[in-house]
């Protein structure tokens, strides 16, 4: 693994870190080690949010959570590459997702 930080990488770095966590990720699920399949699609959603411009989620709108159907989000404001805010329906706490897992409520139905 590299041991740069997401931030000081290139889009090819994390491309290739996003690949290689992916793999490790499925061999841990093959394996049954679940823990560990957590931790690096927890790490491939982190080096995601690297790829994509925090300008393009915007504080007020409202999202799609990539891999939850039927939830949504509502973006407070954006630090670093999280978005805090609300989901709809059920209790409303704050909580901070990182900004790969976001689609705008306008692409697709």
């Amino acid at each position: 693994m590299n041991d740069k930080a997401y931030a000081q990488m290139t889009e090819q770095e994390l491309i290739n870190e996003i690949r290689t966590l992916r793999e490790k990720a499925r061999k841990a699920e093959q394996l049954g080690i679940v823990n560990e399949y957590a931790v690096y699609e927890r790490k491939a959603l982190m080096a995601e949010a690297y790829l994509i411009d925090p300008e393009t989620i915007i504080p007020g709108e409202m999202y799609r959570i990539n891999g939850a159907p039927g939830e949504f989000f509502k973006v407070e404001y954006l630090k670093g590459r999280f978005a805090w805010g609300y989901r709809l329906g059920g209790e409303r706490f704050e909580e901070a997702l990182p900004i790969s897992i976001l689609s705008p409520m306008k692409e697709g139905k």
